[in-house]
C-alpha cells in the first residue's frame, strides 16, 4: 500500500438536499389516460408546484454549482460517492465550502421568507392545477434543504481490529490492499482523464486555418487545471507533473484574443499541446 495516501489525504462526503417541489397529480393522470384512450396507469402527471419561481431555481442552480466544484476539487474514491481530498487542497476546499454554506443558507432563508407570496403567485400560474393542500407549511419545507459534509481519515489496510485467525486476517488485509490500490489507481486515472479531455479540446478548437470562435475559458480553464493538478497529484506521479508543467508552459501568457486572430500562434500552441498528447 502507498501509506503516504493515508497521511496526505482525507475522505469527504458531501450531501446536498433541495426540495424538488413536484407532486404526482393522480386525478390529472387519470384524466389524461381517459382523454388519450390509454390503458390504466399508462403515465403519470407530476406537477411542478413552484413553476418559474426564481427563488427555488437559484437554490437548485447553486447546489449544482457546489456539486460540480466539489467534484473538480477532489478525486473519486468509492462507489458510494465518497471522494479523496488531498491535504494540499484541504484548507482551500474548506474555505470555499464555508462560503458556499453561507450562500446556500442565505438563498434558502430568502426562499422561505417569500414562500407564502410564491404560493399566491402559483395559484394564478397553475390555474385549475393549483391545490393549496399540495404546499406543506414553511417549517416542513425548511427541513427539505440541507448542505452537510463529513471528513474522514483514509483507513490503512493493516488496521483490522478484530479477533480472527492470522490466516484469515492476512486474507482480509490482502483483499483490502487490492481494493485500496484499485481506488488509488481510479483516483489518478481521473486526474489523467481531466488532462486528456482538456488537451483534446484545445487541439480540436484550435486546429485548422480558419478564424476560430471559442471562449476565453478555453485557455483559462486549462491553466486552472494545471494549478489544481499540483494539489490532486496525491501519488506524486512524476509523469503527470511533467505533463502538467508542459501544459502550463504552453499556455502561460497566451491571450485568447490573439489566438483567434493569428493562425501561426494557434498552430504553435497546437504543436506544443500535441507533443503533450504523446505523453498521455
Amino acid at each position: 500500500m502507498d501509506s503516504s495516501i493515508a497521511s496526505s489525504a482525507v475522505l469527504v462526503d458531501l450531501n446536498i438536499s433541495v426540495w424538488t417541489a413536484r407532486k404526482l397529480d393522480k386525478s390529472v393522470s387519470k384524466e389524461i389516460d381517459i382523454d388519450k384512450n390509454t390503458t390504466t396507469k399508462a403515465g403519470n402527471y407530476n406537477k411542478h408546484l413552484l413553476a418559474g419561481a426564481s427563488e427555488l431555481e437559484n437554490i437548485t442552480k447553486l447546489s449544482t454549482e457546489i456539486r460540480d466544484w466539489h467534484t473538480r476539487q477532489t478525486l473519486p474514491w468509492s462507489d458510494t460517492g465518497t471522494r479523496l481530498l488531498p491535504m494540499t487542497n484541504f484548507f482551500d476546499y474548506k474555505d470555499q465550502l464555508s462560503e458556499y454554506e453561507d450562500l446556500f443558507q442565505e438563498r434558502v432563508d430568502s426562499f422561505l421568507s417569500n414562500y407564502p407570496n410564491i404560493i399566491t403567485v402559483m395559484a394564478y400560474r397553475l390555474g385549475k392545477l393549483f391545490n393549496r393542500n399540495d404546499y406543506p407549511d414553511v417549517d416542513v419545507i425548511k427541513q427539505r434543504f440541507s448542505l452537510k459534509y463529513t471528513i474522514m481519515p483514509v483507513p490503512e489496510a493493516g488496521d483490522f481490529r478484530i479477533s480472527v485467525e492470522q490466516d484469515m486476517k492476512s486474507k482480509l488485509e490482502d483483499e483490502y490492499q487490492k481494493a485500496y490500490d484499485e481506488r488509488v489507481n481510479n483516483a489518478m486515472s481521473d486526474a489523467w482523464s481531466r488532462v486528456h479531455k482538456t488537451v483534446e479540446h484545445i487541439v480540436d478548437r484550435l486546429s485548422g486555418n480558419d478564424k476560430k470562435i471559442f471562449r476565453d475559458s478555453l485557455v483559462n480553464n486549462a491553466l486552472d487545471l494545471t494549478n489544481l493538478l499540483t494539489k490532486l497529484n496525491v501519488t506524486k506521479d512524476a509523469k503527470l507533473e511533467n505533463v502538467r508543467v508542459q501544459l502550463e508552459k504552453s499556455l502561460m501568457g497566451v491571450d485568447p484574443a490573439d489566438l483567434r486572430q493569428h493562425a501561426d500562434l494557434r498552430a504553435d500552441v497546437v504543436n506544443k499541446v500535441n507533443s503533450i498528447m504523446e505523453n498521455i
